[in-house]
């Protein structure tokens, strides 16, 4: 039987040392507690620094730190990397990729080129680690081109790009081979929806299926969106997407360029402008400026950013565009990173109030 550093307390105190063995960060969670007819000894994951103990002897009348043997939980849940733990080596092992992106039933994953003959394993370890998942796609390619599309290969499951996709309620049909879709931005997606006030016009520039205009909508009822992209299959979704959150009285889908869209019918309309196209929003600052209230609203500018100081960098780009167009930045509402999407280069998002 395996032994561990236990910490041994009488059963009077046993609820509140587990929970302060939890919070001191110390629980060894892969064995069972201990109990005898007096104590409980909690499984440690290392023995206490003297700064732990410390803690420990300001918060515990009665307490003894000992090895004792203990019974290993039995695992039920397995990840994809554990699948894999007797198929590769494990250098190789340490190259699968943690992360996955999951759109509905389907896995997204991206897999670096030295384990792309172990494309089919890794693939079929994610179906039997993820049950809902029915279908595994691999990137095999930048997003790339004003649709803003990426190709994939299916390693395991279905072979199918579309799939219903939730979040915060809200129900999406989303086809990742045909219109740019991220999980990743869901908290963005709500934030900015949570922003919105009723009774304001909101112009989305690249609104894609509807992944802001859907929930400003669910959200307010007295609100006007108008949701505009250039890739046809996008718009198609977005439709269906207004009809699936019975959202058709407030969501408005345009199908053109957001350039010549905002130029011949929404030059003056928006309290509020969504630019969530980070490779060149910077492009279209001007755009959005044009969309804007004569008194001026709020821009939610999202560029991509490779630098040590990202939203200085992002705030002083935002406001020399705008001031090119003869407005200006009143104030920041908000900037922060929304997340890293490769080494040293950030997503931002900068929400400015203009005047």
């Amino acid at each position: 039987m395996p032994q561990s550093a236990c910490l041994k307390v009488p059963k009077k105190l046993g609820e509140k040392t587990i929970r302060l063995v939890a919070d001191l960060d110390m629980f060894n969670r892969d064995y069972m507690i201990k109990q005898t007819e007096s104590f409980l000894c909690i499984p440690l994951n290392a023995e206490p620094s003297a700064d732990i103990l410390e803690e420990l002897k300001k918060n515990l009348s009665s307490f003894e730190i000992s090895i004792q043997e203990l019974v290993a939980r039995k695992k039920t849940h397995f990840t994809h990397i554990d699948l894999l733990a007797d198929k590769l080596s494990p250098t190789l092992l340490d190259t699968v990729p943690r992360a996955i992106d999951f759109v509905g039933d389907i896995a997204i994953v991206e897999i670096p080129s030295e384990l792309s003959s172990y494309n089919k394993e890794i693939g079929e370890a994610i179906l039997q680690a993820y049950k809902p998942t029915k279908t595994v796609l691999a990137k095999s390619g930048a997003v790339k081109g004003i649709y803003r599309t990426r190709e994939f290969e299916l390693i395991a499951g279905i072979n199918k790009t579309a799939t219903v996709y939730r979040e915060y309620g809200n129900v999406y049909h989303v086809d990742v081979a045909k219109a740019y879709f991220s999980p990743r931005l869901s908290s963005e997606h709500n934030r900015v929806a949570q922003a919105v006030k009723e009774g304001e016009t909101v112009v989305d520039l690249f609104a894609g299926v509807g992944p802001f205009a859907v929930p400003i909508a669910k959200n307010l009822k007295n609100v006007l969106v108008y949701a505009v992209d250039i890739n046809p299959d996008a718009v198609e979704l977005l439709k269906k997407n207004i009809l699936a959150n019975r959202a058709e009285q407030q969501i408005f889908p345009v199908l053109g360029d957001a350039r010549q869209v905002v130029k011949e019918q929404l030059a003056g309309k928006a309290d509020r402008v969504i630019m969530n196209l980070p490779e060149t929003a910077l492009t279209f600052v001007d755009v959005a400026c044009e969309a804007l209230k004569p008194e001026g609203g709020i821009i939610h500018y999202y560029s991509f950013m490779k630098d040590t100081d990202p939203l200085t960098v992002a705030k002083n780009e935002l406001t020399k565009a705008v001031s090119k167009n003869g407005l200006q930045v009143e104030k920041f509402v908000l900037a922060k990173t929304v997340r890293e999407v490769s080494p040293y280069t950030w997503q931002v998002v900068v929400d400015a109030k203009i005047h």
